[in-house]
């Protein structure tokens, strides 16, 4: 049984005991009357089990044996919780009172929001706050090169983003999703897509959403900071095994999502850009060559999930090609207050 008002927070750790303690008690303070919290560990190594004890008599703890990858730690945390709303959140995440109630207020204006994000500013890795407010993400959009980048990103917080704004998809790092469009887009079971492990798996989520006719609201009332590791241009200080599963996603989940119209109407720009990613792994970053093999044998799986997809589309050829673009796109999206005000019009009115 699903409650409408409870907000399942659910979050996955791995190798996290820098940030998990002040990440749970920023959740845990939040001002929302009904909150669980579903922790799910991927077999850590480094104190954050010891950690997560301490918090075992607040939040549910499932300590896996073996590290699974995001998506599937997130796959399972979702099927443990209740809410009907679901907020993924990284162990690296610190919320701002009042987060969660942004978040669901922003969620009820419209009944085909799917997903609703806030904005995040950037956390240095020690967990303090920079004295330059700098953003992090307030909601992900795609270039026509099929990059997706965080809205933005690394920008000064100098007066931007202050509208309510429906954009392409949320970050999943602190992204608040509807219990029926989970469902609703849940492919043989999963809401994320285990062939992931990591990276991409949200805008992979975005995309499937934005195909079946979800909206993604940005509301400017949610706030909080992020530690972002991956970031355009620091490839070569990840791990080989981070860079190949980039690459690996990037094919992976065009090969789900993308319509013959808007491949057509971007070939050239996805064309040159695949030039570099495989210009790359063969010339410098040999790791991730393995990347296609992966896509290889794993080639008839794939197809059968995009065959799913696309024989539930509802979103036509216009309504996605808007979101492609080389700068961020979003459309203007109502206040909770002016949807609140119109239902007692209509009230006085009866």
């Amino acid at each position: 049984m699903h409650y409408d008002d409870l907000v399942s927070v659910t979050i996955v750790t791995y190798n996290s005991g820098r940030f998990i303690k002040r990440c749970l008690e920023s959740v845990l303070d939040q001002s929302h009357a009904r909150l669980e919290v579903i922790v799910v560990d991927n077999a850590s190594t480094d104190g954050t089990i010891d950690i997560l004890e301490q918090f075992e008599d607040r939040c549910r703890i499932v300590y896996n044996a073996a590290n699974v990858g995001f998506a599937a730690a997130q796959n399972q945390a979702i099927a443990l919780s209740s809410g009907g709303w679901v907020l993924t959140l990284n162990p690296d995440v610190l919320l701002l009172p009042g987060f969660v109630a942004a978040l669901v207020e922003a969620g009820h204006i419209d009944s085909r929001i799917g997903t609703v994000c806030g904005k995040l500013l950037t956390l240095k890795p020690d967990f303090d706050i920079p004295e330059q407010p700098t953003i992090d993400s307030s909601g992900i959009y795609f270039t026509p090169m099929l990059r997706h980048l965080d809205r933005g990103s690394r920008e000064p917080d100098n007066g931007h983003y202050l509208n309510f704004e429906y954009v392409f998809g949320a970050t999943a790092a602190a992204a608040l999703y509807r219990r029926e469009m989970i469902e609703d887009v849940t492919i043989d079971g999963e809401f994320f897509d285990p062939d992931f492990f990591v990276y991409r798996e949200d805008a992979d989520v975005a995309w499937r959403a934005q195909l079946l006719g979800w909206r993604c609201i940005y509301t400017p009332r949610a706030r909080g900071y992020h530690v972002r590791k991956v970031l355009p241009g620091n490839r070569r200080a990840l791990p080989p095994a981070i860079n190949m599963h980039s690459v690996k996603n990037r094919f992976l989940m065009r090969l789900k999502n993308i319509t013959p119209d808007l491949y057509r109407r971007n070939w050239l720009s996805i064309c040159a850009r695949d030039l570099v990613v495989i210009g790359c792994c063969l010339l410098r970053e040999h790791s991730s060559l393995e990347a296609f093999w992966y896509l290889a044998k794993n080639w008839s799986r794939v197809m059968a999930k995009r065959r799913q997809i696309m024989s539930r589309r509802r979103a036509s050829d216009e309504e996605l090609a808007r979101w492609f673009s080389y700068q961020p796109v979003s459309l203007p999206a109502p206040k909770p207050q002016a949807r609140l005000s119109s239902r007692a019009r209509a009230a006085r009115g009866r």
